[in-house]
């Protein structure tokens, strides 16, 4: 079976990073790519990587037709503006912005400074994290995108979480850097373009936003107080989550091996990477750029029970388009890793 896509923004970082992953997908077609600013113009004229991949040009979305599957890229706000007609267009979509991931209407109020445009269909969405959400998406007619610091946040604590070690009576401090095209494609003032030039400067230090979704993510298990702490480095691509906690003194290498493997052995996208030196001892996000892979693993002093858990992973990558293309393929009944098995680069 082939399914037939549509993408509205796909001029973007994101919608670039679809466009690169579902023109391999065996079983989708994409038919249509929208971007109001670079309407008329060539795919290859703005994502310049995909010359010879396609003869597609971008359209405007009112010219948009009916498909199977219509990915939603836009800035935030967008998509809860024109979602009922989206629905018009396709039985299934997957919106990689912040609109749908909050299931609560006051708590996406507070973090995101107004009310939703659309609370109805907040509820309506699965998160599109398939490792805690896979049943759900299976039978999902949408899915969210997710946040990719909220993911590296996520994953990094999850097997602790799991297994009991982490419970909620202590904040998860999390340290997370980022590279330059998680501010998006437009230059900001007074810098040169982002992900160009690998700009460094302050992110967000306290009450980010994915603050909410690692918090809804976790809820099962407890109220967690999570706390991150955003920050740009010298990278394009890439996030790279440090969360600081403490655990149970006098726990062995092999206690949190068992947690590890226990929530991540059957996984196809999520590595453990702890060994005991070298250079690639801990998860480094550049070694995923382009990939679909997200690193964990963890540091512990036994003595004190002090430990730091880790995530990489690529923002574009794992922490939206590839993340949104292992939704399209559960929510399809297409093999969960169709179209993902890129391998990253090295050196």
């Amino acid at each position: 079976m082939t399914v037939r896509v549509g993408i509205i923004g796909a001029s973007g970082y994101t919608g670039g990073e679809l466009l690169r992953l579902l023109l391999s997908h065996p079983q989708v077609e994409v038919i249509q790519a929208a971007s109001e600013s670079s309407a008329g113009k060539y795919v290859y004229q703005v994502h310049p990587h995909l010359r010879g991949r396609s003869a597609l040009r971008f359209t405007s979305r009112d010219t948009l037709q009916p498909c199977d599957v219509l990915f939603l890229a836009m800035p935030h706000g967008q998509a809860q503006q024109i979602i009922n007609r989206c629905a018009d267009l396709a039985p299934r979509i997957i919106d990689l912005s912040g609109d749908f991931r909050l299931r609560d209407f006051d708590v996406y109020a507070r973090y995101y400074g107004a009310a939703h445009a659309a609370p109805d269909w907040l509820r309506r969405f699965v998160y599109g994290l398939p490792e805690l959400y896979r049943d759900q998406l299976r039978s999902a007619h949408y899915a969210s995108g997710v946040g990719c610091n909220a993911t590296a946040a996520t994953l990094a604590v999850w097997a602790a979480v799991k297994a009991g070690l982490l419970t909620p009576d202590q904040p998860l401090i999390a340290d997370v850097k980022v590279g330059s095209s998680e501010g998006g494609n437009t230059p900001t003032e007074g810098s040169h373009h982002p992900a160009r030039a690998g700009v460094v400067r302050p992110f967000q230090l306290t009450g980010h936003r994915h603050e909410a979704e690692v918090r809804q993510n976790l809820a099962a298990c407890g109220d967690f107080d999570v706390r991150l702490a955003i920050t740009s480095v010298e990278l394009v691509r890439g996030v790279a989550a440090a969360v600081h906690v403490t655990l149970p003194a006098g726990l062995t290498e092999r206690d949190l091996w068992k947690a590890y493997r226990d929530a991540w052995n059957d996984e196809p996208f999520v590595r453990i990477v702890h060994e005991k030196s070298g250079i690639h001892a801990h998860p480094e996000p550049r070694l995923l750029a382009g990939t679909n892979y997200a690193d964990v693993g963890w540091d512990y002093d036994p003595a004190t029970g002090r430990a730091v858990l880790l995530c990489a992973l690529d923002n574009l990558g794992k922490g939206a388009a590839g993340s949104a293309v292992q939704c399209l393929n559960l929510m399809c009944g297409f093999e969960e890793t169709t179209g993902l098995t890129w391998g990253g680069m090295y050196p």
